[in-house]
């Protein structure tokens, strides 16, 4: 899923990509996602989310805690989210989709 951006300003385009990206909220200037999966669905997710972090040269942070998966995208160092970031987000909830399945 790719988002296209219009005319209009940047946040404009943010929030369109987060309409659309449902459960994912801007936290600062990171994208995060906290995901509910099991120890193995966790495995399977993250390797899944490095294989397209690689693809679009990002490096998210993934952490596991209480049976949760919270991923945040996004230079911690103040940069504006990118669209590869948006791109990944969307990528990020395929793969959520086809290891949990349907929710």
């Amino acid at each position: 899923m790719r988002g296209r951006k219009l005319r209009g300003t940047r946040s404009d385009y943010l929030s369109d990509a987060l309409a659309v990206l449902g459960g994912w909220t801007q936290d600062g200037v990171q994208l995060k996602r906290v995901l509910t999966c099991d120890d193995s669905q966790h495995a399977a997710l993250t390797e899944r989310i490095k294989v397209a972090a690689d693809t679009l040269r990002l490096r998210p942070l993934i952490q596991r805690a209480n049976g949760h998966t919270q991923i945040l995208l996004g230079a911690a160092d103040g940069g504006a989210i990118t669209d590869g970031e948006v791109t990944l987000a969307a990528r990020i909830e395929d793969a959520y989709r086809t290891v949990v399945g349907p929710q």
